[in-house]
């Protein structure tokens, strides 16, 4: 196998620093094509209940979105150290992943064809992209953006044998999963009915409700749409999946439209910034953050104005951030159960909505994988203990009705202990203090020196207290919700 093949002789990227690859990430188009992109994944039985099981896109698509960026963006640069960390902590990941589906069948996100099939879906909805959008990549270019994305599964399996080798036979494998492997499964339809609809509003535009629900009124269906004309054929059959009329023509709009922003002057778009833009929350010292704030003010009185105008059903409320919409920032038992402990959004508690959070925890902090495994470990005995002081009826998981009806302090030793274990994690010089770089990495924020100590550091026992008392659920956080409660 060629070193352009795997990857992985010289350390060479997958996307390296050829032009035609470049600018990948901030081509607007390839927010349509990752979209085709996961419907096919999770068409997939073993990937669809993986995702229906452990995912949080559902409840917190945002944050989902930006993980998936940042990810993308270490394994197809052009520092193999980094490289190379973010497939260790993949496969740690995809490890902690199994379970069987509504049918009893098993699914394991450590499977090599399984994973092969995620890399396909990338490329050939990479091609699609080109097409669909009136620039169809001659045979040469293919070819080595296929090698590319061989690399990619190199780095992550050790080689890329479970897709062929050659570009010749890819289309032939490809169109035998679509064909006889791909299912109408339950996280598809998610994503292509349940999802557009229901899309909170990311944290830019959290104190206009209003606007965010006009805008998703009419961009879910139309998103919705292009997404199901551009999959494969056989697949739509197969699924039996509804094409609006004259969807082939407005997908093809959509993909030429944004084909065309390539004529915009380079850097104007930036997905880096976008993305987090998108998920700034308030009160970030980010040198973005007063452009941000002053655009989310502005979104805000539009969203004010066009209630007064054209008052929308699901737009209910105040135009004002959700965190600030009660006296005191109370928050009652069933909001914090759904913001908060649901995790994955379907209506329960248990183990997987803990590890959403453990993984969300270690992700922001970049641990090695002894700190991510002590993380793991402290919510797994977390765990364990509110399941034996919750669940009475003993079906292993946790209802909103249980948790209401307990109204549990839920500051118990395994909850402390998380807590330390977090500090510690934190705490990358290990002098029993946070700094403001420190707490800045978790949060994405400074902390305010009014509540901490005197002497500009945040002390163990005053960390522990806060993450106590926003995990005890009862009020809003200024720095937790963004990290655990907001979308």
């Amino acid at each position: 196998m060629t070193t352009e093949t795997t990857g992985t002789a010289d350390g060479a990227s997958p996307f390296d620093s050829e032009s035609q690859f470049k600018g990948f990430f901030d081509d607007p188009r390839w927010a349509l094509a990752i979209i085709r992109a996961t419907v096919l994944e999770a068409a997939h039985p073993q990937i669809g209940a993986a995702l229906v099981d452990n995912s949080v896109f559902v409840a917190h698509p945002w944050r989902r979105l930006r993980n998936t960026f940042v990810s993308m963006r270490r394994m197809f640069g052009t520092d193999p150290a980094v490289r190379e960390r973010e497939a260790a902590r993949l496969n740690r990941l995809h490890a902690r992943m199994s379970g069987a589906d509504h049918r009893g069948r098993a699914y394991d996100a450590r499977d090599r064809a399984t994973r092969a099939w995620v890399v396909a879906t990338l490329f050939e909805s990479a091609v699609t992209m080109f097409r669909l959008s009136g620039q169809p990549l001659d045979q040469d270019t293919m070819e080595r953006m296929y090698a590319k994305y061989r690399a990619f599964l190199a780095a992550l399996d050790g080689d890329a044998a479970e897709l062929p080798e050659d570009l010749g036979d890819f289309w032939p494998y490809f169109d035998q999963v679509v064909e006889n492997e791909l299912e109408n499964t339950e996280a598809a339809r998610i994503i292509l009915y349940r999802l557009f609809d229901h899309l909170p509003a990311p944290a830019l535009l959290d104190g206009a409700p209003t606007l965010w629900a006009a805008g998703r009124a009419l961009a879910g269906p139309l998103l919705g749409a292009i997404t199901v004309a551009s999959l494969p054929e056989p697949y739509r059959r197969r699924a039996g999946l509804p094409e609006m009329p004259g969807a082939p023509t407005l997908m093809q709009g959509a993909y030429l439209a944004a084909g065309l922003t390539r004529f915009l002057p380079e850097g104007w778009l930036n997905a880096d910034s976008i993305v987090e833009a998108l998920s700034l929350p308030s009160g970030s010292d980010d040198p973005r953050a007063r452009a941000v704030s002053a655009l989310r003010a502005r979104l805000t009185r539009a969203s004010a104005l066009l209630r007064l105008l054209t008052p929308l059903s699901g737009a209910t409320g105040p135009e004002t951030a959700p965190s600030a919409a009660t006296e005191g920032n109370r928050r009652s038992a069933e909001e914090f159960f759904r913001r908060v402990l649901d995790q994955t959004g379907d209506g329960h508690l248990d183990w997987p909505d803990l590890a959403a959070m453990a993984r969300e925890l270690s992700t922001r902090l970049d641990l090695d994988e002894p700190e991510e495994a002590r993380l793991y470990d402290a919510f797994a005995a977390w765990w364990r203990e509110l399941q034996s002081a919750l669940d009475t009826d003993g079906d292993g998981r946790v209802s909103a009705e249980e948790y209401a009806a307990a109204v549990p302090s839920l500051a118990g030793p395994a909850l402390i202990r998380v807590a330390e274990v977090l500090f510690d994690a934190i705490d990358k010089d290990g002098n029993g203090s946070i700094d403001a770089n420190e707490y800045r990495t978790l949060f994405r924020t400074a902390f305010h020196l009014d509540l901490t100590t005197t002497d500009g550091t945040y002390g163990r026992s005053a960390f522990v207290g806060d993450f106590l008392s926003f995990m005890a659920g009862r009020r809003t956080s200024t720095p937790y919700d963004p990290l655990l409660a907001d979308a």
